[in-house]
């Protein structure tokens, strides 16, 4: 997965845009409610420096599955200056396939939207049962 692929698969999502807190070689991805207004912060479920060798992403996990996950994979490590429980950096060099990365972007934003009051939840349309 490249850059152009990682950043359409970020934005695909209900709610989902691009912010830069941290400067331009920063892209932070985050979930924001339709209710929610421009006014209000949304929430990270992603980050990446879209420039870099080797592209990696910072991703929310569940802190059991992620301790798997760092196990089993040696392209998944806990995120740098990040809770490292909650955040794992996934290195994308072809290590993971393509629907693993998929697989692990969506799962950083359904814990992130599932933190979302219900009125929110439900202005995204999010079901963690349709999922």
């Amino acid at each position: 997965m490249d850059s152009a692929e990682l950043r359409t698969l970020c934005l695909r999502f209900p709610g989902a845009y691009e912010d830069f807190p941290f400067g331009p070689e920063a892209s932070v991805f985050k979930v924001r409610a339709p209710s929610g207004g421009e006014d209000r912060p949304g929430k990270m479920f992603a980050l990446s420096n879209l420039d870099a060798t080797p592209l990696s992403v910072a991703l929310k996990c569940d802190p059991v599955l992620a301790v798997q996950l760092r196990a089993a994979h040696r392209e998944i490590t806990g995120a740098w200056h990040m809770n490292k429980r909650h955040w794992s950096d996934v290195r994308l060099d072809g290590g993971l396939t393509d629907h693993d990365v998929r697989d692990l972007v969506e799962d950083s934003y359904d814990l992130v939207v599932a933190g979302l009051p219900r009125t929110q939840r439900e202005a995204l349309g999010w079901s963690r049962l349709a999922r």
